[in-house]
């Protein structure tokens, strides 16, 4: 069941997440979010934009949010999103019942394109949005550096 994020999720995002910090490149932190950060983070991101868990029996499978692509005025109509799954179960419908509600929420929103940005060769995250209609856009070389290495990202992007 995908929800609102509560304040009281953010134990088990930091699980979710916290994997991806200390195992992958998928995210450029480089430290584990402590709950009191990831609450944080809630708190900051719902002040503006929706924030889902995906939910069941009682356990968070996966969240999602919109974020400012880039907070300056001409860039308004843009978002960017963020999508993580628990690790194990990339594959199943938990990310794309996210990224549905997300979709929602942009056009609702008056929102026109969303970008997502992500680690080249991430074949989980590129299936599920190319599956969305999602197109690669370009990709930028050695823009991280985590695990002793050098880390490109492809952007993608959906016109609404």
């Amino acid at each position: 069941m995908v929800r609102l994020v509560r304040l009281t999720d953010a134990s088990g995002i930091c699980d979710i997440y916290n994997y991806y910090v200390r195992y992958t490149c998928v995210t450029a932190d480089e430290e584990d979010v402590t709950v009191k950060e990831m609450e944080e983070r809630i708190v900051e991101v719902t002040r503006t934009f929706p924030w889902f868990v995906n939910e069941e029996k009682g356990e968070i499978m996966g969240y999602a949010y919109l974020h400012h692509y880039v907070a300056r005025s001409s860039y308004r109509f843009a978002v960017e999103d963020s999508i993580y799954v628990k690790h194990g179960l990339t594959g199943n419908d938990a990310g794309s019942q996210l990224l549905t509600a997300l979709l929602d929420e942009a056009r609702k929103m008056g929102k026109h394109s969303v970008i997502a940005l992500m680690e080249l060769g991430n074949e989980a995250s590129e299936a599920l949005h190319r599956k969305f209609g999602f197109i690669e856009i370009g990709h930028l070389k050695e823009a991280g550096f985590k695990f002793n290495k050098w880390v490109d990202v492809s952007y993608w992007q959906l016109i609404l």
